[in-house]
């Protein structure tokens, strides 16, 4: 796996992301590499985002709505 460290991080965003990882039970450098995966995943297809929210999990059939 790779590294690199961050240099020139301003205070304040330190400060936020200190919290933000303390908030979600994690280490700052954790944290981060959430941020930073979340940031560059491939985004979801609509399709799947539909079927995420209106699926058969919630009460509805999306395949008896195709024509």
């Amino acid at each position: 796996m790779a590294t690199f460290s961050i240099r020139k991080l301003n205070d304040n965003v330190y400060e936020r992301l200190r919290v933000r990882a303390a908030n979600h039970g994690v280490s700052m450098e954790e944290e981060a590499r959430r941020i930073i995966s979340q940031a560059v995943a491939v985004p979801e297809r609509i399709s799947d985002i539909f079927r995420k929210h209106f699926g058969q999990k919630n009460g509805v059939d999306l395949d008896a709505i195709n024509p």
